[in-house]
């Protein structure tokens, strides 16, 4: 399916570099550290880290390193996601050698400046109040405190007012110092170079990074907590409805039936819950289902958004589609399996076609220690899906939800 080559330097980096016919280099670089490992004292660390990596190095001011990052001329980026920080970038491939310079000065030499940290507070306080004026993101933060009690889960990515203001310099340089390490990095590549080519690049910029001793605490699975409860909102004037079903241990062939399944109930812009609450009902204009198949995550949300009026006729309509699915009145059959076949292969040739895109879902599966070429193991499991492991999974996962309704507080 593509030219790579996975390889563990010396100093622990995990780096794979893919040979593809491209004018451009993307080049994704993960920390796997994220909110699932950040003690309740940390939570938002991981994330304000993030931010912190393009304040400024020992051989480069904030404006310095921001300015070579603009002028790649390409695009870059950073993320936090729930195990792991992501910077990437992509550009003309004659920056390759520039991106790994930038890159391996960030994880390496950055300062975290004390004038910096006080105006990077301000940023994600900002950015946080910015998430409680969002109904649906407001929505997803409620029911995940309602739904958790001590699982990483409970707590935004964010992290919490409380928490950023009192993070201080030697707290993040002392979590930097410890997570930063090439025992816990991983670094892909997309390129038309040579995958030798590419190895001697990484070492020449990484190389000198030694490897340290990590310490990452374990990661505890909680079951949501089966609840219905309801949050009110001043000056809102829409509803949300939010379902959230938790499963663990499940096995890589149960996961595609539930991709099958999860794709035909809520995912797709002709799902059951879209016919059945905007198109026959008229009750929302926004529906959907969102399934995280992560390790430490495996969460599945339902989500809509209605009138006031409408919550308690919204609610039935769900529980009934539920009820229908698990007493198979809804048919998933042949024709469901053919056609996820046809999305499955239609979102991996777009996800090929892009540099960016494989080069952060190859990362992704370095990061999780998966194949990179699980995409063709999830089209053989595929292959064996059947309607009854359809039926299966969705008796197996939608039991026992954590509810959460948000209203208008008159």
């Amino acid at each position: 399916m593509f030219n790579y080559n996975s390889i563990v330097l010396p100093n622990g980096i995990k780096l794979i570099s893919i040979k593809k016919d491209t004018g451009v280099v993307s080049v994704h670089m993960g920390m796997k550290i994220g909110p699932l490992y950040e003690k309740r004292s940390q939570k938002g660390i991981s994330h304000f880290i993030e931010h912190m990596l393009y304040k400024g190095t020992g051989s480069r001011t904030n404006e310095g390193l921001n300015s070579d990052l603009e002028n790649l001329g390409g695009e870059y980026n950073a993320y936090t996601d729930h195990n792991c920080t992501v910077y990437s970038a992509t550009a003309l491939c004659s920056e390759v050698d520039s991106i790994l310079d930038i890159f391996s000065d960030m994880v390496q030499n950055s300062t975290f400046p004390e004038e910096e940290i006080i105006k990077e507070k301000e940023v994600i306080l900002s950015e946080i109040r910015c998430g409680r004026d969002d109904l649906e993101q407001y929505s997803f933060k409620r029911i995940n405190e309602i739904a958790f009690k001590h699982s990483p889960l409970k707590y935004e990515t964010i992290g919490e007012s409380k928490t950023i203001k009192k993070f201080g310099r030697e707290e993040l340089l002392d979590f930097y110092k410890s997570c930063y390490v090439p025992n816990n990095c991983c670094i892909s590549i997309v390129s038309p170079y040579e995958h030798e080519f590419v190895k001697e690049l990484v070492m020449e910029h990484f190389g000198g990074w030694t490897a340290r001793e990590l310490k990452v605490g374990d990661v505890a699975f909680e079951k949501n907590i089966p609840v219905v409860e309801t949050s009110y909102k001043k000056n809102i004037e829409q509803s949300t409805i939010l379902y959230l079903f938790t499963f663990h241990g499940i096995s890589k062939q149960e996961e595609m039936a539930l991709k099958v399944f999860n794709h035909k109930f809520g995912e797709s812009s002709n799902s059951i819950l879209f016919r059945e609450l905007r198109e026959d009902r008229g009750l929302a204009y926004d529906v959907y289902t969102h399934l995280d198949l992560t390790k430490n995550v495996k969460t599945l949300y339902i989500y809509t958004a209605v009138g006031e009026d409408n919550v308690q006729e919204a609610i039935d309509t769900i529980e009934s589609c539920i009820s229908r699915v698990k007493n198979e009145e809804i048919v998933f059959d042949e024709n469901t399996i053919q056609l996820m076949k046809k999305v499955m292969n239609t979102a991996v040739a777009f996800t090929l076609e892009d540099s960016t895109d494989i080069g952060n879902y190859v990362l992704h599966q370095l990061i999780e220690d998966e194949s990179v070429l699980e995409f063709v193991e999830d089209m053989e499991r595929l292959e064996g899906i059947k309607k009854e492991d359809i039926y299966d999974i969705a008796v197996k996962i939608l039991d026992k939800p954590t509810i959460h309704i948000l209203k208008n507080e008159d």
